[in-house]
């Protein structure tokens, strides 16, 4: 009786998400333009959709299960922490929004690289911007994978193996099936779905412990450096902190599936009411379940696993029915991440890396709002393309880490570092070419990987910190040290418009 009252919620919530991706793919089988729809939503989305799709997008399986994890770990200082990450919704709309909208609707842009592909007329920046998302969105979606089947193994009863399996076919067939669309109605459902979940366990947390002071006594009387900012050992440094302030909170501007947010949505007015709905959102969510990670040390103590506390939590402080709608919350985070790198990494390999340059060599097809000029085996591609990627991850899912903060951290970690400047640069320096370009994302991945794996920290920093400021150095001199970008560049960013570059037509 038990697993039935916690397994119905999440039977009702996902036939919930399949009605929804079904309506979207009704309205995709009469749209006239394929590409722009199924990667784009055809630019209509509203303030509200707009920011529980940035807010859901970027709350993950990190959010919900790999960081509070984390904070059972770490105590306190990982809550402080986590709240980093609260301008993030605010950042992302505010220094992409606007001109991003404007770019994007003068070129028809469905993709990130179709911004970088007008901006620095070069195929190969497209190419390996292209390559380097696919890559570590793999490595994001593996950790969201890996998080989805350990709620549906923690709360259910079911083996690792058979969550996995209801997990990943139902994110790979409601994307596959109804696309972008699909992905922004889905986020929004999702964001609620979160903050209900949020506010149960939290509630359900403190009721338990007896009320907020009396659990953060019982944290000082299990580890006095619980319950302060550098937790255990001193691990939270003061470099460190600063430098997670980069990887989860600026460096935000500087991810794809993020960016790519601020193509779709209707007007000025949307994307400011976003701002403001997304930031509080973001910022409830990242509290919440942090403290309920922390508070949970005290709850549900001797738990080797940090990303086994919140479905243990769960099952301890709400009653079954309601530990059932709350893993709905997580899962809503999860599959929202992962529909969101799903879509963008199956738009990068059929529109910029297939459309652009294996379909039609030297030509690009137009793809304006109101042409259909997209063949059937186009979108036949796409929705393989989507089942494919999906299966990819699925497989890569069933050896897993044990902390999947980390690796949701490292892909995090390495899309800036092929992105950041390449995007922000050629936005606000008119100076940025496609040779600094270039040779920052190389540059930049190339570092990475190798701090990464051999150096781990500096100066008690992340290793983006350097890899970012390296990166920034190297893009500024060589793009001094070659030829400026041609007017009719600089007039589609900075002009009117009128003379569009070929690259970008």
């Amino acid at each position: 009786m038990t697993q039935s009252a916690i397994i119905v919620p999440l039977i009702g919530y996902l036939i919930l998400v399949y009605i929804l991706a079904a309506y979207a793919n009704r309205i995709l089988s009469k749209s006239d333009n394929f590409l722009e729809e199924y990667f784009i939503g055809s630019r209509n989305m509203g303030g509200f959709v707009l920011a529980m799709t940035l807010v859901a997008t970027y709350a993950s399986a990190s959010s919900f299960i790999g960081g509070p994890g984390v904070a059972y770990k770490m105590g306190l200082g990982w809550v402080l922490l986590a709240m980093i990450q609260l301008p993030a919704a605010w950042l992302s709309l505010s220094v992409l929004g606007k001109k991003y909208a404007i770019i994007a609707r003068r070129i028809n842009a469905v993709t990130i690289n179709d911004i970088l592909r007008a901006r620095y007329n070069n195929k190969w920046v497209v190419i390996f911007g292209s390559l380097a998302l696919v890559i570590f969105f793999i490595a994001a979606m593996v950790a969201q994978f890996v998080g989805g089947a350990r709620l549906f193994e923690g709360m259910t009863g079911l083996s690792y193996n058979t969550g996995l399996i209801i997990f990943a076919s139902t994110v790979v067939l409601y994307t596959t099936i109804g696309g972008f669309r699909a992905v922004a109605l889905t986020d929004a459902v999702q964001g609620v779905v979160m903050m209900i979940g949020t506010t149960a366990l939290l509630f359900g947390v403190i009721k338990a412990g007896g009320g907020i002071p009396n659990l953060i006594e019982s944290l000082h009387a299990v580890d006095p450096a619980l319950i302060t900012p550098a937790g255990p050992n001193g691990f939270l440094s003061k470099p460190f902190i600063l430098s997670f302030w980069v990887l989860v909170c600026f460096g935000v501007i500087g991810i794809p599936h993020t960016a790519v947010r601020c193509f779709g949505y209707k007007d000025s007015r949307a994307m400011h009411r976003a701002i403001i709905v997304g930031t509080f959102v973001l910022g409830f969510l990242m509290l919440g379940m942090h403290l309920c990670g922390a508070f949970g040390r005290v709850i549900v103590p001797g738990l080797t696993v940090g990303d086994k506390i919140m479905p243990a939590l769960t099952l301890k402080v709400l009653p079954p029915v309601f530990a059932g709608i709350f893993l709905a919350g997580p899962l809503a985070a999860i599959m929202s991440t992962i529909d969101s790198q799903l879509i963008l990494a199956s738009a990068t390999i059929v529109k910029d890396l297939y459309i652009n340059y294996v379909k039609k060599e030297g030509h690009e097809p137009s793809i304006e709002p109101d042409q259909k000029q997209e063949t059937q085996s186009v979108q036949r591609l796409s929705f393989i393309t989507t089942a494919i990627l999906g299966l990819i991850v699925f497989g890569a899912s069933f050896n897993p880490p044990d902390l999947i903060v980390w690796l949701n951290l490292f892909a995090f970690g390495g899309l800036q570092a092929a992105f950041l400047w390449p995007l922000i640069l050629g936005l606000y320096w008119k100076r940025a070419n496609a040779y600094g370009a270039m040779a920052a994302m190389a540059v930049g991945v190339g570092s990475y990987f190798y701090f990464a794996t051999f150096i781990k920290r500096v100066a008690g920093m992340h290793v983006i910190v350097p890899v970012l400021a390296i990166t920034l150095g190297v893009f500024v001199l060589v793009s001094l040290l070659t030829p400026k970008p041609d007017e009719a560049t600089l007039d589609l960013f900075w002009g009117t418009g009128k003379s569009v570059p070929p690259a970008a037509r």
